[in-house]
C-alpha cells in the first residue's frame, strides 16, 4: 500500500456538510442569469428554474406532502423532471424516481415498497399505475403529465400536472439538514427483490463534489446527456455536479446514435455523460456533417465502462482531450475510487482511493489481502452521511451487507502497488445491460408464470459492446409446444424492455449442485451454444416502453 493511501486509513472528519437545497440557492445567488437546464430548445436560467421549482414545491405542500414523505415519479427526461425532483427536496420530502420501463409486478413492488401517497407520471405510465392501483395501499393521488389518460375503474383523485404549479414562487419554510433523506434509489434487486437505497442530501452533494473533482467542470461547461433522470448517475453526477459551479446541462429524451452529433452541434456542448455501449456505438458509426463540424468541440466524455481502445478512437477521431471512466462505485456508497481529469490515467483502472472512503480488498473471512491480489471490495466512510443510510424498511438486509461494520460490495477487485484500482468481476449474480441493472431472480420469477415453463435461469452473456447480454435457459413442462419466438414475444409483454432476453435456449434440465441450486456459472461459461436462439438474428424487435 502506498504512503498516499496509508494517510487515508485512520482519517475521520466532518467533511463538507451540504444539502441539495443550499446548492441550488447558492447557484441562483452566484449564477442566476446563466443557463441551467436546456431540453429540446427550451432553456431555463438558474433563477427561472428556482422559481418554477418553488411553485411546484408549494403545490406539493398544498396536496398534503410533508417533510419525510415519499413521492414517486414515473417521468421521461424533461425540464419538469428536474424541477419536480428539486421541488420534492425543497420541502424535505423524499424523491423516489422509478424506472419508466417498469410495469406489472416490477412496478408494483417498487411503488408499494416506497409507500408513497402521491405518484407523478406521464400519461401512458399513469395507465400502468392504474392497472395495479388496487395493490397500492398507500396511494392517495395520481398526477399525470400530458394528455389526460383514459383510466377505467380508477377511484383515486386524478390531477393534471398544471395543478401542481402554485401561484406562489416563495421559498418554502422547511428546515432540511445534510443528513435528511433526499432520495430512494432502487437497486437492481440482484440478490432478491429490488431495495431502496436511502440517499441523504449530503451523500448526493458529496457524490457531486467527487464528480466535479473528476471532471473539472466550470461555469462555462455545457454537459449533454441522454441518460435517464430516474437514474442516480444523471441526477447527481451531471445535474447536481454542474449546479455546484453554475454550469449548464442539456438533457436529451433518450440516446440516439444518428442524433448524437447534431445535438452536440446544436447545444454547443463542451462535454458529455454517457454509458459504455453508447461510446462504442458512436465510435463505430459513420460520419455525418455534424460529426465533422464538431471535431474538437467536445472537451471531454465521461462514463463507464469506457474501454481504452474506444477512448483512443474518441480522442483521435473526435478531438477530445479527456476521456475517462472516472471511478468505481455503487448506489450504496457512491464513488470510492476516483481518476481526476488532470492526472495520468492507467489503462483498465478506475483511479485511486479518495479522501472520502476507506476501501479494502479482503478474502472470505474479511482478512485484508496484499496489493495485487483479487478479493471482495469492502468500504466504510471517513465522513458523516456520504454513504447510503441503509435499505428502506429493510434493517435486516442492511445488516447483511455491513458485516464487521464494513459495507461488502459483493464485487471483486484489486489494487496494484501504485494504488490504482482494478474492477475484476461481479461476485453477485446480476447483470448489467443497456445501462440497467437487472435482477435475474425477478426475471426468473416472471418466466415461471408462463404456463409452459417449468424452470428458468437468467444469466449474462458477454457482449462485444462491453456490457452484458441477457440469456435465459429454460426447462419446459412436459408436452409443451412453446417456441423461442413465442416466448420472446411473451417476455416483451411481461418484462421491461431492457430485461427482455436476447438469447433463449431450451434444455431438458438445468445444471444444479447437490442441493438443487442452479449453477449459473456453468451456464455463463457455456455462453451462446449451437442450440441458442438469437433475437438479433431472428429479426424480431420490441419497443423501448
Amino acid at each position: 500500500m502506498t504512503q498516499e493511501n496509508k494517510e487515508y486509513i485512520n482519517a475521520w472528519s466532518a467533511g463538507q456538510q451540504d444539502t441539495i437545497n443550499q446548492v441550488l440557492l447558492r447557484a441562483v445567488a452566484n449564477h442566476g442569469k446563466r443557463m441551467f437546464i436546456e431540453f429540446l430548445g427550451e432553456s431555463y436560467t438558474y433563477e427561472e428554474a428556482n422559481k418554477k421549482t418553488c411553485r411546484l414545491a408549494n403545490g406539493l405542500r398544498r396536496l398534503g406532502v410533508n417533510k419525510g414523505d415519499t413521492v414517486v415519479t414515473l417521468l421521461d427526461n424533461s425540464s419538469d423532471a428536474v424541477f419536480i425532483w428539486l421541488a420534492i427536496n425543497k420541502i424535505g420530502a423524499i424523491s423516489v424516481p422509478i424506472n419508466t420501463a417498469l410495469k406489472g409486478e416490477f412496478l408494483r413492488h417498487q411503488v408499494s415498497d416506497a409507500s408513497a401517497g402521491l405518484i407523478l407520471a406521464e400519461q401512458d405510465y399513469a395507465e400502468r399505475v392504474a392497472l395495479i392501483a388496487d395493490r397500492l395501499p398507500a396511494l392517495r393521488t395520481l398526477v399525470y403529465r400530458g394528455d389526460r389518460p383514459d383510466l377505467k375503474d380508477f377511484s383515486h383523485p386524478l390531477l393534471p400536472w398544471e395543478q401542481l404549479l402554485d401561484d406562489s414562487s416563495a421559498e418554502p419554510d422547511v428546515q432540511v439538514s445534510p443528513g435528511d433523506l433526499a432520495m430512494l434509489i432502487y437497486t437492481g434487486g440482484t440478490t432478491g427483490p429490488s431495495k431502496g437505497c436511502m440517499v441523504s442530501h449530503n451523500y448526493a452533494c458529496n457524490f457531486a463534489r467527487q464528480m466535479l473533482k473528476g471532471t473539472h467542470r466550470t461555469a462555462e461547461t455545457i454537459t449533454w446527456t441522454p441518460l435517464p433522470l430516474f437514474h442516480y448517475n444523471a441526477v447527481s453526477s451531471t445535474i447536481l455536479c454542474n449546479m455546484l459551479v453554475g454550469a449548464g446541462v442539456s438533457i436529451y429524451p433518450r440516446f440516439s446514435v444518428s442524433n448524437f452529433w447534431p445535438e452536440i452541434e446544436r447545444t454547443k456542448a463542451t462535454d458529455c455523460s454517457l454509458l459504455g455501449t453508447m461510446f462504442t456505438l458512436i465510435a463505430r458509426a459513420e460520419d455525418n456533417p455534424s460529426t465533422l463540424h464538431c471535431k474538437g468541440q467536445l472537451h471531454a466524455a465521461w462514463g463507464a465502462p469506457f474501454p481504452p481502445e474506444i477512448q483512443a478512437i474518441w480522442k483521435e477521431r473526435f478531438g477530445l482531450k479527456y476521456t475517462r471512466a472516472i471511478g468505481f462505485g455503487l448506489t450504496e456508497c457512491s464513488v470510492v475510487t476516483l481518476q481526476p481529469y488532470d492526472q495520468p490515467n492507467k489503462p483498465l483502472t478506475s483511479g485511486k482511493r479518495t479522501e472520502c472512503f476507506d476501501v479494502r480488498i479482503v478474502d472470505d473471512n474479511d482478512v485484508e489481502l496484499p496489493d495485487g491480489t483479487a478479493g471482495e471490495i469492502i468500504v466504510r466512510p471517513r465522513m458523516p452521511h456520504i454513504m447510503f443510510e441503509g435499505y428502506w424498511k429493510r434493517p435486516e438486509d442492511t445488516l447483511k451487507v455491513m458485516r464487521n461494520q464494513w459495507f461488502h460490495t459483493g464485487d471483486i477487485g484489486k489494487f496494484d502497488e501504485e494504488g490504482f484500482f482494478y474492477f475484476l468481476d461481479r461476485k453477485k449474480d446480476y447483470l448489467r445491460r443497456k445501462g440497467e441493472n437487472i435482477s435475474s431472480m425477478e426475471v426468473e420469477n416472471v418466466l415461471r408464470t408462463h404456463p409452459e415453463v417449468e424452470d428458468a435461469a437468467a444469466h449474462a452473456v458477454l457482449s462485444d459492446l462491453s456490457e452484458d447480454e441477457l440469456k435465459i435457459t429454460v426447462k419446459l413442462r412436459p408436452a409443451a409446444v412453446l417456441k423461442e419466438e413465442a416466448l420472446f414475444l411473451w417476455c416483451a409483454d411481461q418484462l421491461p424492455y431492457f430485461a427482455v432476453p436476447r438469447y433463449i435456449e431450451f434444455r431438458a434440465d438445468l445444471p444444479r449442485n447437490p442441493v438443487g441450486r442452479v449453477q449459473k456459472y456453468q451456464l455463463r461459461d457455456e455462453g451462446v451454444t449451437s442450440s441458442t436462439w438469437d433475437q438479433e438474428k431472428s429479426g424480431l424487435q420490441i419497443r423501448k416502453r
